[in-house]
């Protein structure tokens, strides 16, 4: 009797009867499934470690049978050219063991990806900021052995100061590292990571194959591990997109990529200064000197341990460069010092002569010796005379003067010894009145005075 086929039932392979080849290594696979490691990562411990020779579709299948599968979703991609594009990103990194406190920290995971053959450099740090981003970069174009002439990245502080998808203000020291080897930043729109989704998925990838549920007990350790994973897979792998092996894309790239720099780039720190009244700006105690014409304005400067350079905040033309001073130094060009007093360093002594005749002339001496940079301690003597009264700083002065040393550290100690003035009542406000005319006013009421109950 011929049975048809049709009612004979449907066998699927994961019901298959034939002993998978992952059988002897259940254990292994079930502790990396509890880990949260995926398929992949489970196949290649298995090549490193245990001399496993079946091929990767073994492990998914068993895998597969242990947990279930799951349909991978679908996004669209952008086609670059070689040498022309690359995406940078953080991500969260693995745990590793702080040399510091001894106890596991979570550390960040830096991922550069090329946008044509999905070449990626990863790293790891403790931290992140300004600095420490530009330096990755750099540590990251010198693996590649060159820089791609766009860089793609999110709007995180440490590259983007201002989001703005036409207009975008760029974090001057990324802007300047990347100007230095010959690229530029492209920032993504707010809120649109498909832009950046090569380096999205690199992160990802990294965080999924290799280092889910590791620990390690230093960060180079994990670097190590990391970077054996990166050249022993990753860099070996089919991609699924291009259907090409990464390695060998990454080779037709590597001519396309631009040189590097033969000097490398000169790190700085950088922040506004106000200019005071004394015409200089004040960077680490130091006061260095711009052109004439910028006092009570807000200046762009940049300073390292050799130079300090003052920018203009609107074009970032350079105003003027300085060698770095010990603080309570200055530094002024001849051709920026005032030829006369200005205006409102007049009104300043003007200010002191008013509060008091030693006050006045303590103040005076002090701008003829010191000239500009005075200024801030003829505005401590007066602010002496506010806190402490005028009365003792007028003593203090005239003592300065006597003894010929009119400085502000002779007065601000003199003053700081006297002793405390009792305190006294005194009409500070002429809307205040004498008591009498209060007392006219109530007896002048009907019936003479109130009457308490």
């Amino acid at each position: 009797m011929q049975v048809s086929t049709d009612s004979q039932p449907q066998v699927t392979p994961s019901c298959s009867r034939q002993a998978s080849v992952c059988e002897p290594h259940r254990d292994f696979v079930e502790e990396s499934l509890r880990k949260g490691r995926n398929a992949m990562a489970i196949w290649q411990d298995l090549v490193d470690d245990y001399a496993f020779e079946a091929r990767y579709a073994s492990v998914r299948r068993f895998v597969v049978k242990l947990r279930g599968c799951r349909t991978p979703e679908g996004h669209p991609f952008i086609i670059t050219e070689p040498g022309v594009e690359s995406q940078v990103d953080y991500g969260e990194g693995p745990m590793a063991r702080h040399p510091d406190t001894g106890k596991y920290r979570r550390t960040r995971l830096f991922v550069l990806t090329l946008g044509y053959s999905r070449k990626s450099v990863r790293l790891l740090v403790w931290k992140s900021g300004t600095r420490e981003w530009c330096e990755l970069h750099e540590r990251a174009f010198r693996r590649l052995g060159g820089v791609t002439r766009v860089v793609v990245l999110d709007n995180l502080k440490e590259g983007v100061l201002k989001p703005d998808i036409y207009d975008p203000a760029l974090n001057p020291l990324y802007r300047d590292l990347l100007k230095h080897h010959g690229a530029v930043a492209l920032p993504c729109r707010v809120r649109d990571p498909d832009r950046k989704g090569k380096v999205e998925s690199a992160v990802g990838h990294a965080q999924r194959t290799p280092l889910k549920g590791l620990r390690f007990e230093s960060i180079e350790e994990a670097q190590a591990y990391l970077d054996r994973w990166e050249e022993r897979w990753a860099d070996t792998r089919i991609h699924g997109t291009t259907k090409r092996q990464v390695s060998a894309m990454f080779a037709e790239e590597k001519p396309d990529l631009l040189p590097l720099p033969l000097t490398p780039f000169r790190y700085y720190q950088f922040g506004k200064r106000p200019v005071h009244l004394n015409g200089h700006v004040e960077v680490e105690g130091a006061y260095y000197g711009p052109p004439p014409g910028y006092i009570g304005q807000e200046l762009d400067v940049q300073w390292d341990g050799v130079h300090v350079r003052i920018l203009d905040p609107r074009t970032g033309q350079l105003l003027r460069e300085h060698d770095k001073l010990p603080p309570g130094r200055s530094h002024m060009r001849s051709e920026d010092k005032p030829k006369c007093t200005p205006p409102t360093t007049q009104k300043l002594l003007n200010r002191a002569a008013v509060a008091g005749k030693s006050i006045g002339l303590v103040c005076k001496r002090i701008h003829e010796v010191e000239g500009e940079l005075g200024i801030n301690r003829i505005l401590g003597v007066l602010g002496l005379a506010k806190r402490h009264g005028v009365h003792g700083v007028e003593q203090a002065c005239a003592l300065a003067l006597e003894v010929n040393v009119p400085s502000y550290r002779f007065v601000k100690r003199y003053v700081e010894k006297l002793p405390e003035p009792p305190l006294s009542l005194r009409q500070v406000d002429p809307l205040i009145r004498q008591l009498s005319i209060y007392r006219d006013l109530i007896d002048r009421k009907p019936g003479g005075s109130y009457e308490h109950d």
